[in-house]
């Protein structure tokens, strides 16, 4: 993985802090995103899909390891803490909660950056995700980029999760609760309407008949399933 393709959310409500990881961060050409909150933060991840974050846990809103509670409920996304506080408990706690690293304020660019290059590495060890081909569609996880007819199609974030989802189970059935649990978070497992919305989108652009998917199937009052090639 290139790190121009590598987006980072910086979930801190130091404004200072925010503008020097922005500026060190893009000069590396990472991507960078920001949220001051917690609540925003998990937004953020739902909308944006980083790569990885960097996590404040001193919020002004909730305390940053609730926010890693919450994330590791419904996602995997590698997680940097940055924080003030130096007791080991508070360092257990989070990496306990599931943050993948833990490093304290003040602290150099050098350092974080070698934190970041461990990530890459797992980055790009695990994201070696599978290709999806079936008849002219092509889904292609590791490039993030869905094809039909080897044209490009125009996926919006959430529409790209979907299909992300159903190409790792694919062949397997997922329910509508799991699917809004993935794609939109713990707070969504009844919100059928917003994925009704969206899967109507995405085969509008996928299917060559979107009234009679034959790559996205309907398995009725239960959920949906990828067609297994």
């Amino acid at each position: 993985m290139n790190k121009e393709s590598i987006r980072v959310l910086i979930v801190d409500d130091e404004k200072a802090i925010r503008r020097f990881l922005r500026v060190s961060l893009s000069a590396q050409n990472y991507q960078v995103f920001e949220a001051v909150t917690g609540q925003e933060g998990i937004s953020e991840i739902i909308s944006k899909r980083p790569d990885l974050i960097i996590l404040d846990l001193g919020l002004p809103d909730m305390d940053g390891t609730d926010v890693i509670l919450n994330i590791r409920e419904w996602t995997s996304i590698p997680i940097i803490v940055l924080s003030v506080r130096e007791r080991e408990t508070d360092k257990i706690k989070a990496l306990d909660a599931g943050a993948d690293d833990y490093l304290t304020k003040p602290f150099s660019i050098g350092e974080l950056m070698a934190r970041l290059r461990v990530i890459e590495r797992h980055l790009n060890t695990v994201d070696e995700e599978p290709v999806y081909k079936i008849a002219n569609l092509c889904v292609d996880l590791t490039r993030r980029r869905v094809t039909l007819d080897n044209q490009e199609v125009s996926l919006t974030p959430t529409e790209y999760e979907i299909i992300r989802v159903l190409v790792k189970n694919k062949g397997k059935v997922i329910t509508h609760e799991q699917m809004l649990r993935l794609v939109w978070g713990m707070g969504y497992a009844q919100e059928r309407n917003l994925l009704r919305v969206n899967m109507s989108n995405l085969r509008r652009k996928l299917e060559p008949n979107p009234q009679v998917p034959s790559f996205i199937l309907t398995e009725p009052g239960v959920g949906y399933r990828l067609k297994d090639e």
